[in-house]
Formats: C-alpha cells, structure tokens, sequence
C-alpha cells in the first residue's frame, strides 16, 4: 500500500490528489482548509517518493502505478471518486480513468500530457529521459535538482522560488526516484488524447497562461475531445502553487457540479 493522508469527513464524496514528479503528498497542503469542507480528501504518495516504498515496475510501468494508487484507494473502502493529479500525478490519473472508469466520478489534470504520436517523438523524449536518468543517477541529488529547475517548463520560477524547491526536494532519495523515472516516461506512454471521449466522467484540465507548451497542448487537446480546459493568469506549470486560491475555486466550482 502507498502511503497517503485523509483529510475531512469521510462521509463526503472522496477527491483522490496525487502529485507530480519529485512532489509528495503535502504539495497538497494550501488547498486542503478548503476543499476539506466539501470533499474528504485523500493525498497520496506515488511510489519512490515521499512515505511510499520502491515498487519493482516494467517499462512501461504506467498501468501499474495507476492499479496501486487504485488499491490503496480501495483498502480505505472508498469505490468511487473525484481524481486530481498534477503533471506526472495528471498521466497517472489518465491511467487510472483507463482502467477503473466505473469508479472515477470526475478526472481534473493539471498540466499533464495525454501522450506522443509520432515516432520520433518518442524516440526524442527517450533520449531525454535516459540523460535526466543519468543525472539522477551520477550527480549529487541538490545539482540535480538545480539542473531540473532550470528546465525551460519552470522557466515562470523566480530565482526565490527556485531555490526553496529545490530545498523542498532535497529531502528526496536519488535511488528510489530512478525506480519509477524512466519507468513512467512519457516516451512510454501510449496516446490518451481520446479518453475524455471513451469515459463518462467529466474531464477538466487546469492551465497556467504563462505555460505556453502546456497551454496550447491543452487547447488542442480540447479540440480533440470532450475536455474543458481552465486558463489562470500569472501562473506557470505548477498552478496549484502559483495561483493556488483561484485554482482552488475553480476546482471546487467544477466538482460540486459534478454528479455524485
């Protein structure tokens, strides 16, 4: 079982958030004064990060990330829920839509990829994940970090912001994030882009207009399928810590009008 914290009154309708890569479960912390008045918020910790152990998975190891968050749910005797999941956490919960659909009452990505097309794409993505892998696997961890946050997807963060994230982290281990890296790349991924049409829950995706790539990935992904994208101003990638109020609004907006 993954680790993972409830918080609020069980009998209300569940709201499973699971964060992105090098995060952990109180990523979640801002939010939940106010989301645990409506919903009983379950945050977890993906395999390899935060409480959660190393979990030996395939390449791809998607699928099976998604069952154990799905099983940790289902040992609280929780069957159905609203699903959360930002970045790596929003290409999990697409997993996790896939293969219990029955159970997912509503599904809210925040700057995730649905998955590549083409070929060399793919190949592409690989090859850059093999040389973060290497990264993580030669570099002192804070190097690392400091590296990762220079990426041009964090590029909204300010120098401030950037330094306390990669003090945040620091606190993860090298060893167990090499286990799910390359594991849960998105090179491996299969294209999700048609699953908003293929299941009955309403699919929302959350944005920051300061996050190009992501935003006109979001847009086109709505011109595709049955997905309403939310935009928040001065907000990068991560929009749950840059705009986190308006985020919050937004989502409860949307989950009270979800059926239960």
């Amino acid at each position: 079982m993954l680790a993972l914290t409830c918080h609020g009154d069980n009998v209300k309708p569940a709201l499973v958030m699971i964060h992105g890569f090098l995060g952990s479960r109180v990523d979640w912390t801002p939010l939940l004064p106010e989301l645990s008045k409506y919903f009983y918020c379950v945050c977890i910790d993906l395999p390899g990060h935060g409480g959660s152990p190393v979990l030996s998975l395939d390449t791809p190891g998607l699928y099976q990330v998604a069952t154990a968050v799905h099983q940790s749910i289902s040992a609280l005797h929780i069957d159905k829920y609203h699903l959360l999941g930002y970045s790596l956490g929003g290409r999990i919960s697409l997993h996790i839509a896939r293969l219990y659909k029955d159970q997912v009452l509503s599904l809210h990505i925040e700057s995730a990829h649905p998955g590549l097309i083409s070929s060399s794409d793919r190949e592409a993505r690989l090859r850059n994940d093999k040389m973060w892998h290497s990264r993580l696997a030669s570099l002192n961890f804070n190097d690392f970090l400091n590296a990762w946050y220079q990426q041009g997807v964090f590029s909204e963060l300010s120098v401030v912001a950037r330094q306390a994230l990669v003090k945040k982290r620091s606190n993860n281990s090298a060893l167990a994030l090499q286990s799910i890296y390359l594991a849960t790349s998105l090179a491996v991924q299969e294209d999700l882009i048609q699953l908003p049409n293929q299941i009955s829950a309403p699919c929302h995706y959350y944005v920051g207009k300061d996050d190009s790539k992501f935003l006109a990935l979001a847009l086109h992904w709505q011109s595709q399928s049955k997905l309403t994208v939310h935009q928040f101003e001065r907000a990068g990638h991560n929009v749950h810590l840059a705009a986190a109020d308006k985020f919050c609004q937004q989502l409860i907006l949307q989950l009270i009008e979800t059926p239960q």
